[in-house]
Order: structure tokens, then C-alpha cells, then sequence
């Protein structure tokens, strides 16, 4: 299993294929970097909210950090939500 993988987020912010598309990346690894492109947003608070949305679609064994315009998600073993 690979560490990271990369996916950008673009025009169409966050749609079901998205979403799909992130969910076949995690087979392979562990973390997916989305970075956030000029056309999507430049509000850092849209962003946070952009993450927390991918958070709440992808469920409770999923983390994320925000750095610049990039989104980290990390999928874990257990249930974050229990730890």
C-alpha cells in the first residue's frame, strides 16, 4: 500500500463522482492529498468547509488537515469517532 495519492478538486467543487473517485483511491493508499484549485476556491473557510463536507460523506474512519490550499485525508484502522 502506497502513502499518498494525489487528486485535485476543481470547477465542480464537491459532486458524487468526486467522492466515488476519492473512495477507490483509498484501495490504494493510505493518505490522499486534494489540492484545491484557483477555480474552486481561494477562501480558506470555504475550504475548511469543503473539508469537513468530505469528512462527513467519506464517515467516521477518515481524518483531515488543511494546509494552503491542500486537504490531507487519512484513513484509519478504527473509528475515530471512538478514540
Amino acid at each position: 500500500m502506497y502513502a499518498l495519492g494525489n487528486l485535485q478538486l476543481g470547477k465542480n467543487k464537491l459532486t458524487e463522482n468526486f467522492i466515488v473517485t476519492l473512495k477507490s483511491h483509498f484501495e490504494k493508499y493510505r493518505n490522499i492529498k486534494i489540492s484545491v484549485l484557483k477555480n474552486c476556491t481561494r477562501d480558506r473557510k470555504e475550504i475548511k468547509q469543503i473539508s469537513e463536507d468530505i469528512i462527513n460523506k467519506l464517515g467516521p474512519r477518515y481524518t483531515a488537515k488543511i494546509i494552503g490550499f491542500t486537504i490531507i485525508v487519512k484513513k484509519w484502522r478504527k473509528d475515530m469517532r471512538e478514540v
